[in-house]
């Protein structure tokens, strides 16, 4: 372990600094006194901040900027053969994976909550953190994305911590919290994996590791606290929805505990809410303070958001980028009985590949817009492209560009729709630019 120490490092580079779970262990190290500085592909609004906040940044990847570095840590983004951390490595400087390095922060803290699953993740951590805030508790979050209030890193003190565990390349392993939260087990990151079971066993060996865990009822793991709509240890009863929006009552081993009135859309989050309380009462957290936090949760980015509106249509940015998300946020907005203009992104080939079938069963009859494919990682691989998706959806349309998606919109948007833009890529950014 190398972070973990009370005599801390002076000096940490991270490569791949720009992204959201990087910056925020950047925050969190710049908030202890050490001089860090990282490296990224493009700026953005996370590095201006990070700069702001004294961290030096460099533009690209170049061996030098890795001098006088004690410790590198690297983004999962980031390819192996890096000049940076084939230079970190030839010099012997220790390099940890981000995961590692969260890890290492863990051990720091008192009590830890890690928050696991395919879908919801950094919904039910956010929700946790704003119960521990609400209680007035000593705490640190590594949120990842950009929660309404607290952004995507607060740190509160001492006590617990609080951090989503992601299934990609098993970092979640990489985890040992006292307290796993398991919200659900659905086909994604499949590259990473042998198989369905494989992905199932992951998540299984996470909770096992933990002193304690918080599981989805519906879920075959034993030993368990359980949660779930109207089963489970912690279970949500008398369910009332409002514009998209639901209150409910949870009850705490089969007594009536506290009702809570969510401000965020969607049956999806009755269960997140569930988890985090089901987390927080773990620890003696008061049913006023659960009720609190959770009603003073108003979003993360990209989840439902509503970002201003184009031609008079309300235009609304959500991060869904599997096929079970997409679903759920058209069933969420059919209810308005509204037209709907979609603009979609695959993120990544290999996801695409791997649920094509799945992507069109969700898509199909909404007319949407395909938009390039965001690849992250990945090289080009046209079986797995936006283009290819499109050709399988009836009546879709297909967008290369910024410029032909934001043609299609001057054609067709009209005052009486809403335009949904969904995706994990950079259409967040291209549908600000194009409303703006």
């Amino acid at each position: 372990m190398v972070l973990e120490k009370r005599r801390f490092i002076q000096r940490c580079h991270l490569v791949g600094i720009g992204g959201v779970s990087m910056s925020a262990l950047a925050k969190y190290l710049a908030g202890e006194g050490v001089s860090v500085s990282g490296s990224d592909l493009q700026r953005s609004e996370r590095t201006e901040e990070l700069e702001k906040l004294g961290v030096r940044f460099f533009l690209g990847h170049h061996k030098e900027q890795v001098e006088g570095a004690e410790v590198v840590v690297v983004s999962s983004a980031v390819k192996p053969d890096n000049e940076e951390i084939c230079y970190a490595l030839q010099k012997g400087i220790p390099v940890l994976s981000r995961t590692e390095a969260w890890h290492d922060i863990m051990a720091r803290y008192l009590h830890s909550v890690g928050v696991a699953g395919s879908h919801g993740k950094t919904t039910c951590t956010a929700m946790l953190s704003h119960i521990f805030l609400a209680g007035g508790e000593s705490f640190t979050s590594h949120i990842g994305g950009d929660d309404a209030e607290l952004g995507n890193f607060a740190n509160y003190g001492r006590v617990f911590f609080v951090t989503e565990a992601c299934e990609y390349k098993r970092n979640l392993l990489n985890l040992i919290p006292e307290t796993a939260i398991l919200l659900n087990v659905d086909r994604d990151h499949m590259e990473c994996y042998r198989g369905e079971d494989d992905l199932r066993e992951t998540f299984f060996r996470f909770c096992r590791e933990a002193k304690r865990a918080i599981v989805l009822a519906d879920l075959p793991l034993e030993g368990g606290i359980t949660f779930g709509i109207g089963k489970g240890d912690y279970r949500a009863v008398r369910l009332k929805e409002r514009k998209e929006r639901y209150s409910f009552l949870i009850e705490e081993y089969g007594k009536p505990l506290v009702r809570v009135r969510l401000k965020v859309m969607g049956r999806h989050n009755v269960l997140n809410a569930l988890a985090a309380c089901a987390a927080a009462r773990q620890y003696g957290i008061s049913p006023l303070f659960v009720k609190k936090g959770l009603e003073a949760f108003r979003g993360v980015k990209r989840r439902f958001e509503k970002i201003g509106t184009y031609r008079g249509a309300e235009v609304i940015c959500d991060y869904a980028h599997h096929p079970r998300e997409i679903s759920a946020v058209l069933r969420t907005f059919e209810k308005r009985k509204k037209k709907l203009f979609i603009v979609f992104q695959p993120h990544t080939y290999s996801r695409t590949k791997l649920l094509f079938s799945d992507f069109v069963n969700a898509l199909e009859g909404f007319r949407p817009v395909l938009y390039r494919t965001y690849p992250a990682r990945e090289e080009y691989d046209e079986a797995g492209s936006a283009k290819t998706l499109s050709l399988a959806i009836k009546n879709s349309r297909y967008a290369d560009s910024e410029r032909e998606l934001k043609s299609l919109m001057k054609e067709e948007v009209k005052g009486n729709m809403t335009v949904l833009f969904l995706g994990a890529g950079d259409v967040y950014d291209v549908a600000k630019r194009i409303i703006y």
